[in-house]
């Protein structure tokens, strides 16, 4: 989602700015800019801040950048994901202040990028108004800017103290002052925000992603909620929400040094579709046995007094958390509740402190389920566990436990071998449970793990069905609503695969479990409706083949994922793609790429963005 980059520096740092924004693009944005102190060393521009801002690509953003020669040692840049106001240049970040004085409007002292949504900007915004400050644009931010303007009296820092015990909401703030260069003051409260210690005494960062400051500096600091840092040349402050100076610790953190090369491939979801193999071997990478400690080296007495789990998640880690719920009951034999993070923490429900709370996040940092998982910590549910993409994140540092999961940058918003490394996380984390509970016996084990090493090359030759998936979207592209069908454990990979279709092709579609149909959804069934079944040899094909014929004598047209044993055969009206082997309880993970691969075709044929697909972003970071 929103990206910031900040920094202070004896070198003109906006090459730096503009690269950070570059390797936070794969977030999602529908906007972009930099701004800078320019110290009027250049005679065709005087002292003072300078700004470029953007609706196009952070490329376009750069070459202005380039053309108005905008330079400086002192600078903020951002990327935005609109939330309030429409993305045009106006609503786009930085924003300048217009501070009052005794000729009246001063454009442009200070300057401020900010993520996140302030609930109270409404009664701020009318407040400034009455003072006599200007508004140009529909944003939340823009209130930021005005009232730490008007707080100001000669030092940032206090006038950011002064200002965030005003705000009511979220925030990741970054700002400097034309009235003292060389210096940028930051916050965060429910958004990211790091700090990239610089080299001897030449500079400072500040950033909402380790990504952003990659080849700049490894030494990275992660705030903690309500810090507030002050960064200067050479040196920087943090204080604590009570406004106590604190140290945090400084870690050394390799990241990602830019996007991946495409290579063979035209778009990183394709590319990221064909690395599930290496994305579940180097999740399951070092697995020789089934232990709690896989989760950390408490998991051992967590695992022991639980009874139950509550799941937490949003968008496609919701879906793998339904998969591992029918896991966890089947196998593991633990009552297992999966929520929706964002509607979890705004009911009434009712706390077991026995419950073994899970998220499930590809960032680490999606806001909803962060407050989803302080919601159940403030009931008194404090054995918490995450799964998740970023060893470094929020959550991770939030949660007692965690498995890392290794599918690496993932940069297509749509999100695939996240998802499908997700599962194997689950999946272990139900054996563990399992075992915990004496629900395992040795040979279970060994066949269970015996099934996951050779799940890379069971996706191997799934992916070589690429071709007939192929024939299939060239149906879909000309369709603008489809249904997917499974049952049981495959439900939630129907619902995924819907999901996927609705995201970058933007044709309406929806899942059901199969049984459903006959209670509505077959209204809507006629050759201009395809039905995507998930058909796997388990104990309810013979009732999905019922379901099936359901479909055909209201005219419908089938496509079906079938095993290879399921005796399902393409005939009129009917498309089979049979599936190599039947994989059991994993075989979620083999079902769900034909549907990855399904909605990449299919948007490819109609020609929308597939990396980047319309009001999307990729790490959600606003509620």
């Amino acid at each position: 989602m929103c990206g910031i980059v900040a920094a202070v520096s004896t070198r003109n740092i906006v090459p730096i700015l503009v690269q950070g924004l570059q390797r936070l693009e794969y977030r999602g944005y529908d906007s972009c800019g930099v701004a800078v102190y320019a110290d009027g060393q250049d005679a065709r521009y005087p002292a003072g801040l300078r700004r470029a801002r953007s609706t196009s690509r952070v490329a376009e953003l750069q070459s202005q950048v380039s053309e108005d020669h905008i330079e400086g040692g002192t600078g903020i840049a951002h990327t935005r994901w609109a939330t309030h106001g429409v993305p045009a240049v106006h609503n786009a970040h930085p924003h300048f202040s217009h501070g009052l004085g005794a000729a009246g409007q001063k454009p442009g002292r200070v300057a401020l990028v900010h993520n996140g949504i302030i609930e109270n900007h409404d009664e701020l915004r009318a407040s400034l108004q009455a003072k006599g400050y200007v508004f140009d644009s529909q944003t939340d931010t823009e209130v930021i800017v005005h009232l730490m303007d008007s707080l100001y009296d000669g030092d940032l820092f206090e006038a950011l103290k002064l200002t965030i015990a005003q705000l009511k909401g979220a925030y990741a703030i970054a700002a400097f002052c034309r009235d003292e260069p060389h210096r940028v003051v930051g916050a965060r409260l429910g958004s990211p925000l790091i700090l990239g210690v610089g080299q001897g005494n030449s500079e400072n960062f500040l950033a909402s992603d380790a990504m952003a400051l990659a080849g700049v500096t490894d030494q990275i600091v992660y705030l903690e909620e309500g810090d507030l840092i002050d960064i200067q040349l050479g040196k920087y402050w943090i204080m604590d929400r009570q406004h106590k100076a604190v140290q945090r610790e400084v870690k050394t953190v390799h990241a990602h040094s830019g996007a991946a090369e495409l290579g063979p491939y035209s778009h990183y979801m394709q590319k990221e579709i064909f690395e599930q193999p290496r994305a579940i071997a180097d999740t399951l990478e070092g697995v020789a046995a089934i232990v709690p400690e896989l989760f950390g080296d408490a998991a051992y007495r967590v695992f022991k007094d639980i009874d139950s789990v509550l799941i937490l998640a949003c968008g496609t880690s919701y879906y793998s958390g339904c998969t591992a719920k029918y896991w966890l009951e089947s196998i593991a034999r633990i009552p297992t509740q999966v929520e929706v993070a964002s509607e979890y923490r705004y009911r009434d429900s009712v706390p077991n402190p026995r419950t073994l709370v899970v998220t499930i996040t590809q960032s680490g940092e999606t806001a909803d389920t962060l407050a989803a998982l302080r919601h159940a910590q403030s009931l008194g549910m404090t054995q918490t566990l995450t799964i998740c993409n970023v060893a470094t994140s929020a959550m991770v540092r939030e949660c007692k436990l965690a498995y890392i999961t290794r599918a690496g940058v993932e940069i297509g918003v749509a999100s695939t071998k996240a998802f499908t490394a997700q599962l194997a996380g689950l999946f272990l984390l139900t054996l563990a449970l399992a075992q915990s509970k004496g629900r395992l016996s040795d040979e279970e084990e060994a066949a269970h793990l015996k099934a996951m090493r050779h799940l890379p090359a069971a996706l191997q030759a799934v992916l070589a069905l690429e071709p007939q998936v192929i024939s299939w979207a060239e149906d879909f592209a000309k369709m603008e609503n489809a249904l997917f069908l499974g049952r049981g454990l495959h439900y939630p990979i129907a619902m995924e695969g819907a999901l996927k279709l609705k995201e970058i092709s933007y044709i309406h579609a929806e899942a059901y479990p199969a049984g459903e149909l006959k209670h509505g959804p077959l209204a809507l069934v006629t050759s201009a409706m395809p039905v995507v079944a998930v058909a796997p040899n388990d104990s309810l094909l013979e009732k999905l083949k019922s379901n099936l014929q359901e479909v055909r004598a209201r005219g419908g047209v089938l496509y079906v994922l079938a095993d290879a044993d399921s005796r399902l055969s393409s005939s009129d009206g009917v498309h089979v793609i049979r599936m190599p082997e039947h994989y059991g309880a994993l075989s979620p993970l083999l079902h769900v790429v034909p549907l990855q691969m399904l909605a990449y075709h299919t948007a490819l044929a109609r020609g929308t963005d597939v990396d980047k697909p319309r009001n999307l972003a990729k790490s959600v970071t606003v509620e």
